[in-house]
C-alpha cells in the first residue's frame, strides 16, 4: 500500500455514517491506487470536550441548518431520509467500545456491516442501540450466536476495552480533532495531514494524488 485513510467515527455522528457509506463504496478504487481505509470507533463526546466544541444541537444557529443539511446529504449520499430519534443524543461508549470488540475479533466485512447497523438502528429504526437489550436485538440480527453476543456486550465493561475507547479517542484529539468523522491522511510521499467531514473528499482525493472527477456544472445547451 502507497497511502492510508484512517478514519475515526461514532455511532452517533449522522455524518461519520456517510462517511463510511461513501469510502467503502470506493474502497475498491482506493485499493486499486494502493491506497488503504481503516475505520476507528471513537467517543465523539470525548472529543467535544477535549476540544472544546460544542454539538450542533446545543447550538441554535447550527441545530436550524442542520435541518436542511441533513436532507441534502442522505439525498447525495443515496440513504433514506434520517429522523432524529425522541432519545438522541445517545450515549455511545458502549456501543462504540462493543464496536472495536467485533473489530479485534472478527473479520473486516462483518465489523464494518455490523457498526453501519447501528446508524441504521437509530436513525432509520427508532430503536436505541445504547442499551444493551436493544443492541443485543442488532447483533442477532447479523447472526451473532448468544455466546456472542454476550461477549461481545460483556466487552463494553471490561478495563481493556474502557482504555481502548479512550486510547482512539485521545489518537484523534492529538491529531486535531474537534469533531466527526475525522480522518488521518498518509499519502505516497509519507506526509500526514488531517481532514474534516463528510464533504472534503476532493480535498482528500487531491492531497492523494488520486485521478477523479469533481462536481461540474453542465450547460444547458449540452444537456
Amino acid at each position: 500500500m502507497t497511502g492510508k485513510i484512517d478514519a475515526y467515527v461514532d455511532c452517533v455522528s449522522p455524518y461519520s455514517y456517510y462517511a463510511t457509506l461513501y469510502l467503502r463504496r470506493n474502497r475498491q478504487a482506493l485499493k486499486s491506487h494502493g491506497i488503504e481505509v481503516e475505520f476507528h470507533p471513537i467517543f465523539l463526546g470525548g472529543v467535544n470536550v477535549g476540544s472544546g466544541n460544542k454539538p450542533p444541537w446545543t447550538l441554535p444557529a447550527k441545530a436550524n441548518y442542520s435541518k436542511f443539511d441533513s436532507e441534502r446529504a442522505c439525498k447525495y449520499f443515496g440513504v433514506a431520509p434520517i429522523k432524529t430519534p425522541d432519545f438522541f443524543p445517545i450515549l455511545s461508549i458502549m456501543p462504540q467500545r462493543c464496536m472495536i470488540y467485533i473489530k479485534n475479533n472478527y473479520p473486516r466485512e462483518r465489523y464494518e456491516t455490523t457498526f453501519l447497523s447501528l446508524w441504521e438502528w437509530m436513525y432509520h429504526k427508532n430503536i436505541n442501540i445504547s442499551q444493551p437489550e436493544q443492541l443485543g436485538e442488532l447483533l442477532k440480527s447479523h447472526d451473532y450466536s448468544d455466546e456472542e453476543i454476550k461477549a461481545i456486550v460483556g466487552a463494553a465493561s471490561s478495563p481493556e476495552y474502557k482504555q481502548a475507547l479512550t486510547a482512539n479517542t485521545q489518537t484523534a484529539l492529538d491529531q486535531g480533532a474537534y469533531g466527526a468523522p475525522w480522518f488521518w491522511v498518509r499519502n505516497k510521499e509519507g506526509k500526514e495531514e488531517p481532514f474534516f467531514g463528510s464533504d472534503r473528499f476532493a480535498f482528500m482525493w487531491q492531497y492523494l494524488g488520486l485521478p477523479f472527477q469533481d462536481v461540474a456544472i453542465l450547460e444547458k445547451s449540452k444537456l
